[in-house]
């Protein structure tokens, strides 16, 4: 039995009987450990990962205990409706705590001695140089580098080229940030758009004997898909304290600035995006009845409800969904859905009494839904009426994005004053590119 049905009082016990104790005691660890700005020891990780795992188990029974009022009683109580949901919701904060502290501890210190050394001399020079206009606004030796250099993306009103090491830990933090990108396929490009051919029919094909004459087959029709990248900017600002302090990492402090700004605006584009000025989301493209399917379209399987899974047996959907998808596909597939959703499927058991929704059992794994993992995307649309609110499918093959390499930085010292702002921008694209490949489910009647 655990402690919350025995009634033994847990770190940051409250007065109210009606808020659970798991709540309020992963309320007050997880503040604990976020206060805590240096980077966590692997103890730490391996603590709120403990947490979470015990705060999975009393949702576990708390949960029983409700199934089993409805059971006898065709309803259950609302305090133990109240404490299931606060549990439930319990659960996802410190899931997220949990996912936090493992990226802050894999996380590498950017300008460390090794990463140093293993630049070549025209790239220490580089770093030297953006350094110095970063902290004084010194722009001659960057100028000087990138016109020898023939970096023709830059100029002094467009910005200049941040070092690599500092685009590669912008690229790496925000795709461990962003859900969409940390799934999909990304591939980098030098010019303003990327092209794709694919067949829209296949070369004829037949069986012949061995003596027999062949006849000439068509060849394929062929179309091509683009994907233009736009253009992301994020906007940091610093005083002049911090950049007069030589002991602080530019790079790194640059690189956490924009993770988070970045991390949101493709969360949502990749997701939702009308490929105006922004990506094309998945979301946003036509949606048919999967019994209707054609290339250009995303097909959906219905719940039958509407805003809700079926009353019985929910859970057949789901496997309904994963089968939608061919099984070449299959194996790499994944669930995507937001918190809402997720908090609802946690509640599902199978005919032997199993929870269907696992959590990941090591720092930084992912839950698993019927042994696919699942993704968190807070911008999936919730379990509203006809709502696209779960997707499955290997996003990887499904969906691609495109960066065009290079993240510019414009210092302007003038707009906000006393504070500098620094303008910084990268370019990305995305949109579907194979549409077999990604099933979605409707909360709707058809």
């Amino acid at each position: 039995m655990s402690a919350i049905d025995q009634g033994v009082p847990r770190i940051g016990a409250s007065l109210n009987p009606h808020v659970s104790e798991t709540e309020k005691a992963l309320e007050v660890k997880s503040a604990d450990r976020l206060e805590n700005k240096s980077a966590p020891a692997a103890h730490e990780v391996r603590e709120a990962l403990d947490d979470f795992l015990g705060a999975f188990e009393d949702f576990k029974q708390a949960n029983d205990e409700r199934l089993e009022q409805i059971e006898h009683k065709l309803s259950a109580d609302v305090v133990t409706e109240d404490k299931v949901e606060r549990i439930n919701r319990a659960l996802d904060r410190q899931k997220k705590t949990v996912d936090d502290l493992a990226l802050a501890f894999q996380r590498p210190e950017i300008g460390s001695g090794e990463t140093r050394a293993a630049l070549d001399p025209a790239k220490r020079e580089h770093k030297r140089a953006f350094d110095t206009y970063v902290r004084k606004g010194e722009t001659h030796e960057l100028r000087h580098l990138e016109a020898k250099a023939l970096a023709a993306q830059s100029d002094p009103d467009g910005g200049y080229l941040v070092p690599s090491e500092t685009e590669r830990m912008i690229d790496r933090v925000v795709s461990e940030a962003s859900p969409i990108r940390a799934i999909a396929g990304v591939r980098q490009i030098g010019a303003a758009s990327y092209k794709k051919p694919f067949a829209t029919s296949g070369f004829a094909s037949g069986w012949v004997g061995e003596t027999e004459g062949r006849v000439q087959t068509d060849s394929a029709s062929l179309s091509e898909m683009e994907f233009p990248a736009m253009e992301l900017y994020a906007m940091p600002a610093a005083t002049s304290t911090l950049l007069d302090d030589s002991a602080v990492n530019i790079d790194q402090w640059l690189a956490e600035e924009v993770q988070t700004a970045f991390a949101e605006q493709e969360g949502a584009a990749f997701v939702n995006g009308d490929g105006i000025r922004r990506p094309r989301g998945f979301l946003a493209y036509d949606q048919v009845a999967d019994a209707s399917w054609s290339h250009g379209k995303l097909g959906y399987i219905a719940t039958g409800n509407a805003g809700a899974f079926p009353s019985s047996n929910p859970a057949d959907v789901l496997i309904d969904l994963i089968y939608a998808v061919k099984a070449g596909y299959r194996a790499n597939a994944r669930f995507v859905m937001n918190r809402a959703t997720q908090s609802a499927i946690r509640k599902f058991k199978d005919i032997d009494g199993n929870y269907l929704w696992q959590p990941g059992i090591t720092a930084g794994a992912p839950p698993t839904l019927l042994n696919y993992a699942v993704t968190e995307a807070e911008d999936m649309p919730s379990m509203t009426t006809d709502a696209m609110a779960l997707a499955f499918g290997d996003f990887k093959r499904g969906y691609l994005i495109v960066d065009r390499i290079g993240v510019r930085v414009l210092r302007d010292p003038y707009s906000s004053k006393p504070y500098v702002l620094f303008y910084t921008t990268k370019r990305v694209g995305g949109g579907v590119q194979n549409f077999e490949a990604i099933k979605l489910l409707k909360f709707g009647t058809a």
